[in-house]
């Protein structure tokens, strides 16, 4: 399956503002590289929040939905984009109708999910977003189970939306019915409630050419500081 294309597109074929990147580094918020996940060798999600019933999904929950193959283009909120991916995993519309409504029941209004991840990294979407068709819960890329610098053992993958959405590591999803206390892993400017692509909904209250601005210089330093603890941690 290929996912549907932007329809907001630059000359390059690119989403507005994005440049194409030959790499796909491990990469995130700097306070991130150092941090790294403590299981990898099970899947574990545990779902909480405004539910009938708290629960913890495991591999042979998921193992039961239909896999789904996608060819996405991941774009990062820092203006590098890279192209053609291949991701395998269950469709999030099909873990939330399939597993989390008849096990957890979530409440009616229950639409503001916060995604966590292992390494402590925290993002929100909007639940009609996640039940769109190409938003996996992704284990695998590029025919390879994820690596620890994609994701192990298990991420989330929203490819009309920026990579801050798509947390790595996820073991956390909490239902809620608003956003109220919630708080994201940087600083608030830095997180859109959709943070969709094709508007370019890059942040907050700044405007876009200011944020491209402010984040294109900072690409190769942190890519550098998130190989380099790679590396480090897997010396230890």
């Amino acid at each position: 399956m290929k996912n549907t294309e932007h329809k907001k597109l630059s000359a390059t074929g690119l989403p507005p503002g994005q440049r194409a990147s030959d790499n796909f580094p491990r990469f995130g918020l700097t306070q991130f590289a150092i941090r790294f996940p403590t299981q990898v060798e099970t899947i574990k999600l545990r779902i909480s929040g405004e539910l009938r019933t708290p629960i913890e999904i495991g591999f042979s929950d998921l193992r039961q939905l239909p896999r789904i193959e996608l060819t996405a283009d991941f774009h990062c909120v820092t203006t590098w984009t890279h192209k053609g991916l291949q991701w395998s995993g269950v469709r999030f519309r099909d873990f939330y109708q399939q597993l989390l409504v008849p096990k957890a029941g979530p409440a009616s209004g229950a639409n503001f999910v916060i995604l966590r991840g292992q390494d402590g990294a925290r993002s929100c979407m909007l639940l009609e977003d996640l039940l769109a068709d190409d938003v996996l819960l992704a284990d695998s890329l590029n025919g390879q189970a994820l690596s620890i610098a994609h994701g192990a053992p298990l991420r989330l993958l929203a490819p009309a939306h920026y990579g801050y959405k798509s947390v790595k590591h996820l073991d956390r999803i909490e239902f809620r019915s608003s956003s109220a206390g919630y708080r994201p892993s940087g600083y608030r400017f830095m997180e859109h409630p959709r943070a969709r692509v094709a508007l370019e909904e890059r942040g907050r209250w700044l405007p876009n050419w200011l944020l491209r601005l402010l984040y294109r210089p900072l690409i190769g330093p942190t890519a550098a500081r998130f190989e380099r603890a790679l590396r480090a941690h897997q010396e230890e």
